[in-house]
């Protein structure tokens, strides 16, 4: 019988996690320097928590199931859901904004293609109850913080304002799932699908030109006086412009200049309510978004009190791949610091003992268990990639000695038990 991974899915070996590892702990750094604390939530939630959010239609993307009390329950294919209700379950009373970050598996019933896997993991956080340029623009500073601590080289965060589209399609009174249809179509880039539905719907010819030169506008903040001029008897697209205007000035003030304006940045979901951003690696070809955010207010949609949420994800796994490709030196940790080699049966114990006290004084040991002659433990220990050996032999026992080897340069040095320690670290 032949053993296999389930499609979509990977295994991740010693190198693969030392990377991830260390990806992850400088995102959790850079965030908790904006002072975000970590939240974790189940890895399956109920199925009605992601059908009221998306509507039904997004069961066939989902790994859903029937427990044994015959409850619906699904693998979470996002987090920002489990995020609002842990919210509207323990954290309405709480001063605002609550700041928080995840990083955690997600699951979706695809396709698997290159960059695109049915278990990923998302990286991302939530700031609930901060509504205001301000706190829009930290959370795009803080993600291009995050990607340049990495070393990433090529990233262009993309801004737009979703309030603009939807003002001019509320003020033509095409609403509901009508205009979320529409919002849908131009988010996936599917130019001749949109007009084909907009033709459909009626709408407009100048309503249509309008739409689709907003939808081509990217550049810099100085496009934003062209953009008035084309809304110009539309309040309130003017009034998101106006929005968007603000937070590009804010920006400024977080030393966020590194951006493009991109007015045709789309969500399908009537929830996103405002700024919008996405950050690509465009050498990653048709998988380039890494990231994505915006400003939202889904507690509203499971029954919550309206308060605006800003937040974003990183496509953690399309990162590694982004870092990799780029070859980033991540500072791996080898597997251990030092390794302790007994020369002989009878000095065994005390190198158990040495091994210990070091690993209770924070030094990553790694000690020989297979009882290798000396030739095999050298070669051992270098294999492992560690600094140094430390050589237990019985004669320097008795004098209250150890032998010290240097695996880069082969310096040996005799030092006593007690200052092991101090030269290790030295």
């Amino acid at each position: 019988m032949e053993l296999s991974r389930p499609r979509g899915t990977r295994d991740f070996l010693f190198e693969e996690m030392k990377q991830r590892k260390v990806v992850a702990s400088t995102l959790k750094r850079i965030f908790e320097n904006y002072a975000y604390q970590e939240i974790k939530t189940p890895i399956f939630e109920n199925l009605s928590l992601f059908t009221q959010k998306s509507g039904d239609e997004i069961v066939e993307q989902l790994y859903n199931f029937k427990d044994k009390g015959d409850r619906e329950l699904a693998l979470r294919p996002e987090l920002t859901a489990p995020v609002a209700r842990l919210y509207m379950a323990q954290m309405q009373k709480s001063p605002k904004p609550i700041k928080m970050y995840y990083y955690g598996s997600c699951f979706r019933y695809e396709r698997p293609q290159a960059g695109r896997f049915r278990q990923f993991w998302q990286f991302g956080c939530e700031m609930i109850g901060g509504k205001s340029p301000e706190a829009d623009a930290e959370i795009i500073a803080m993600a291009s913080h995050s990607l340049k601590e990495l070393e990433l080289e090529g990233f262009e965060i993309h801004l737009g304002h979703l309030g603009i589209l939807r003002g001019i399609l509320d003020e033509e009174d095409i609403t509901g799932k009508t205009q979320d249809h529409i919002m849908g179509l131009i988010d996936k880039g599917e130019p001749k699908l949109l007009q084909e539905f907009l033709d459909e719907s009626e709408i407009e010819p100048d309503t249509q030109k309008i739409l689709y030169k907003i939808i081509e506008m990217k550049g810099t903040s100085k496009l934003l006086d062209e953009v008035k001029e084309l809304l110009k008897d539309r309040n309130k697209a003017l009034e998101a412009l106006f929005e968007l205007e603000e937070l590009v000035e804010t920006l400024g003030m977080f030393q966020m200049e590194d951006y493009v304006l991109n007015l045709g940045i789309a969500r399908g979901l009537d929830y996103y309510s405002g700024m919008v951003f996405e950050i690509y690696v465009p050498s990653l070809g048709a998988q380039k978004q890494i990231c994505g955010g915006g400003t939202y207010n889904l507690v509203e949609t499971f029954g919550g009190e309206k308060v605006e949420s800003t937040g974003f994800a990183f496509g953690f796994d399309r990162l590694m791949a982004a870092l990799i490709a780029q070859k980033k030196d991540l500072n791996l940790k080898v597997a251990a610091d030092v390794f302790i080699a007994p020369i002989s049966p009878k000095t065994r114990k005390a190198a158990f003992g040495i091994a210990q006290k070091l690993r209770y004084q924070g030094i990553s040991v790694e000690v020989d268990l297979g009882r290798r002659k000396l030739k095999k433990l050298l070669s051992y220990a270098h294999n492992l990639g560690v600094r140094k050996v430390v050589l237990v032999g019985e004669r320097d026992l008795e004098e209250g000695k150890l032998t010290l080897k240097d695996m880069e340069t082969g310096n040996q040095t005799l030092v006593s038990e007690k200052e092991l320690l101090e030269h290790i670290r030295s």
